[in-house]
C-alpha cells in the first residue's frame, strides 16, 4: 500500500484500521490518518447535538385550489440554530477537503500559497530522503527528471494545482523544510513572488514550464532556485 491508496482508504473510512505496516514507515500517513480521524470526531460531536422535537402548529383544512399566505416570524430554539449552524459549518469544512481543487483563485501564485496549508505534515524537519522509487513515481520520466543537486528531497508527493496533477517535494533548507512545485504546463514569462504570513518564495519560468520555490520567512532561497532549476528538465 502506497500513500496515495492510503490517504484515500483513511478519508472514506476514519476508523480504518489497516496499513499498519505502511504508517510504521510513513509518519506522513500518520499525521494524516490523526487528522481524519480528529475531523471525524468532531462530526460526531456536532451531530450529538441535542435537539427538542420541532412541532409544527395544526393548521385548519385549506383549500389547494386557493393561494394560502403561511404566517411568519416563528422562532425557534438556540440549540435548533446552533445544530443547523454546527453542520452547515461542517459541511463547508468536509466539502472543502473533499472537492477543494474545485476552489477558484484570482491567479496561479494565490492558489500556490492556498496549496500549502492543505500539507503542513510535509513541512518536517529530517534527514531521511525518500527512496528512489517513490521519487519516480511521483516524477515520472514522462513528465521531467530531477536530479539530487536540488537537495535532499524528504516528502514527494502528487498534489493538484490549477487542475492539474503535479509533483509536490520537499527538501531540507538552511533553516527549515522548502516546499518544490514542478508545473510543466504553467508557462509564464517572469518570475513571481509568493508571498504569505510566514513564508516566502518565488514562481520562477523553466523551459516551457515553471518551479515554485517556497521556505520560511527567513530562508535564503537564492542557492535553492540555481540548484534547482539547473537540477529540473521537462520531458517534452
Amino acid at each position: 500500500m502506497n500513500c496515495e491508496e492510503y490517504r484515500q482508504t483513511i478519508t472514506a473510512d476514519p476508523s480504518y484500521e489497516g496499513g499498519q505496516a505502511h504508517l510504521s514507515a510513513c509518519s506522513d500517513c500518520l499525521a494524516y490518518r490523526d487528522e481524519m480521524r480528529s475531523l471525524d470526531r468532531r462530526i460526531g460531536r456536532a451531530l450529538g447535538i441535542s435537539v427538542p422535537e420541532l412541532r409544527m402548529p395544526d393548521l385548519p383544512d385549506i383549500d389547494t385550489t386557493e393561494v394560502v399566505s403561511l404566517p411568519t416570524g416563528r422562532r425557534f430554539s438556540a440549540p435548533v440554530w446552533l445544530a443547523a449552524a454546527a453542520t452547515i459549518v461542517l459541511a463547508a469544512f468536509i466539502g472543502f477537503r473533499m472537492v477543494g481543487s474545485n476552489v477558484t483563485y484570482p491567479s496561479l501564485a494565490d492558489e500556490i500559497v492556498a496549496h500549502l496549508d492543505h500539507e503542513p505534515y510535509a513541512l518536517r524537519v529530517t534527514d531521511e530522503a525518500v527512496s528512489d522509487r517513490r521519487l519516480a513515481k511521483i516524477v515520472p520520466a514522462d513528465v521531467a527528471s530531477v536530479n539530487h543537486d536540488a537537495g535532499l528531497i524528504t516528502y514527494a508527493q502528487t498534489c493538484v494545482i490549477n487542475g492539474k496533477k503535479i509533483p509536490h517535494l520537499v527538501i531540507q533548507g538552511e533553516l527549515g523544510p522548502v516546499t518544490i512545485l514542478l508545473l510543466p504546463d504553467e508557462a509564464i514569462e517572469n518570475a513571481v513572488q509568493l508571498e504569505g504570513e510566514s513564508i516566502n518564495g518565488v514562481l520562477l519560468p523553466v523551459g516551457s514550464g515553471s518551479v515554485a520555490i517556497i521556505g520560511g520567512r527567513d530562508e535564503q532561497l537564492e542557492n535553492i532556485q540555481k540548484n534547482v532549476v539547473h537540477s529540473v528538465t521537462w520531458s517534452t
